[in-house]
């Protein structure tokens, strides 16, 4: 039986990690174990910061919609109380991106939202929020008020 000899093999391996090394600086670039150390950290950074990358979108979307709809008189939170009670259903990228470009559409989806939201005194039930049937009017009475 002849010999295996595994330069081909091993100038395969070591060709694919300077591929992925090139633009690292010093010795990252053509020493093969600090490359393959440094190869190896930026596909465990790169992999983490995809999932990242999603919460990072979401905090930037939300910091947006906050600046913008305290310029129309409402905080966050209450914005997107009042959207939810409207019954509209924007989701925070196309909400970040109307506060950006189109503040008009914007301010109106937060008078929408400004008109949903109840000021009232905080010691009565809401009766949207699961109130005794006493705050709630029955049919005849509907009836007579029609």
């Amino acid at each position: 039986m002849s010999r295996v000899k595994g330069g081909v093999t091993t100038k395969k391996r070591k060709k694919k990690i300077f591929k992925m090394a090139k633009g690292y600086r010093l010795g990252r670039k053509n020493l093969y174990r600090h490359a393959t150390e440094q190869v190896d950290k930026s596909l465990q950074y790169s992999y983490r910061d995809r999932r990242k990358r999603k919460s990072v979108f979401r905090s930037l979307w939300i910091t947006r919609i906050n600046a913008a709809s305290r310029l129309n008189g409402l905080s966050y939170s209450q914005l997107m109380n009042g959207l939810k009670k409207a019954g509209i259903c924007v989701d925070r990228k196309i909400l970040a991106d109307l506060a950006v470009f189109d503040m008009n559409t914007f301010s109106r989806l937060a008078e929408v939202a400004k008109n949903q939201l109840v000021i009232s005194d905080p010691n009565l039930s809401c009766p949207a929020a699961g109130s005794s049937s006493s705050d709630t009017l029955s049919k005849s009475e509907v009836n007579s008020v029609a």
